[in-house]
């Protein structure tokens, strides 16, 4: 379990409940300690950074240059909830994606807009790739959406000019990933094993 912190989690009641239910790596921004809602892990050769979108922004933009700095993985993976290039842009964030970009992350996985959306390769706020299936790693990241696992399907909004693909098919969905050597392979999927995206990162 790798939980990623989002809006309805802190609504009124702030980041403490959500931490009681998990034991999370205490190696987060410092304004965020004791909250375990920022984190960071290896996996393998995986390095995994997760953030808190939903406070202290300027704080974790700090912690996010250090900990990428400091990842010698082969692959790195960044998980928020509000996206940066999801549905729409998040703004706020945009500076997080200067430093997605100068460590060359692999993959940014991201919720909140209840659509599916699969950015081209992004780098330096511009599409960078050609729209293939597969993907070279010094193109720029890839910023994904999941729909949604629950019932809340969001209508579709203008398609961004950073979209690969963007659709609401008003089931839920998922995405499995996978990691070998030098080839990461994502699939996304609906609730009844339709395979609906599918593309390969290659370093």
């Amino acid at each position: 379990m790798v939980p990623v912190i989002g809006n309805n989690d802190v609504k009124d009641v702030g980041a403490a409940r959500y931490a009681s239910y998990f034991h999370l790596p205490e190696n987060g921004a410092h304004a965020l300690a004791g909250t375990q809602t920022n984190y960071s892990f290896n996996y393998g050769f995986l390095h995994i950074a997760v953030l808190n979108t939903e406070m202290c922004i300027k704080q974790q933009t700090k912690w996010l240059e250090a900990d990428l700095a400091g990842a010698d993985c082969e692959w790195k993976i960044v998980a928020m909830h509000r996206p940066i290039y999801g549905g729409n842009i998040t703004k706020k964030l945009i500076e997080w994606s200067r430093i997605i970009d100068k460590y060359k992350v692999d993959l940014v996985l991201q919720g909140h807009n209840h659509v599916y959306s699969r950015s081209y390769p992004v780098k330096g706020g511009k599409v960078t790739g050609d729209g293939s299936d597969m993907v070279r790693h010094h193109e720029g990241a890839i910023y994904v959406v999941v729909n949604a696992s629950g019932p809340k399907f969001n209508a579709l909004k203008e398609d961004q000019f950073y979209h690969k693909l963007h659709f609401q098919n008003n089931k839920q969905m998922y995405a499995g990933i996978s990691i070998s050597g030098k080839t990461l392979k994502y699939e996304a999927y609906d609730v009844n094993g339709q395979l609906l995206d599918q593309f390969t990162i290659q370093h």
